[in-house]
């Protein structure tokens, strides 16, 4: 199994950060691949994604712990995918951690796909105050 991890730091605060990160439908707006989120039953999310040039639909689950500003998110099948974000304060702003777990091994992909992750959140958050 293999654990990739990456952070970057936004000049926004935490809370703010957070808020915006923990909204299922700004998933798509920062995760590339991701084409719509909309919340389910419970901590369930039903998603479209761009999987290799082709459109899969699912169910993920998403859950938030406000208090650690932390989100955890996967799903079934068969690359055992699941990840955490976590979002702290910094003297410039905020930092956020991506961690992602899977079996998935395309190591260099991943972190091209984690990196271009944090980019979008950058400069998502940064343009909009």
């Amino acid at each position: 199994m293999g654990e990739y991890e990456h952070s970057t730091t936004v000049t926004t605060g935490p809370d703010a950060l957070f808020a915006y990160l923990s909204d299922v439908g700004n998933l798509p707006h920062y995760f590339s691949a991701m084409k719509s989120a909309e919340p389910a039953d419970g901590d369930a999310v039903h998603t479209v994604a761009d999987v290799g040039g082709r459109e899969v639909e699912g169910e993920a689950w998403f859950t938030t712990d406000a208090d650690a500003r932390s989100i955890r998110w996967g799903s079934e099948g068969p690359n055992h995918y699941s990840g955490e974000l976590r979002v702290e304060g910094a003297d410039d702003g905020s930092r956020v951690t991506v961690t992602l777990h899977t079996e998935h091994a395309d190591g260099p992909g991943i972190d091209r796909g984690l990196e271009d992750t944090l980019n979008q959140i950058r400069t998502n958050v940064q343009a909009n105050g």
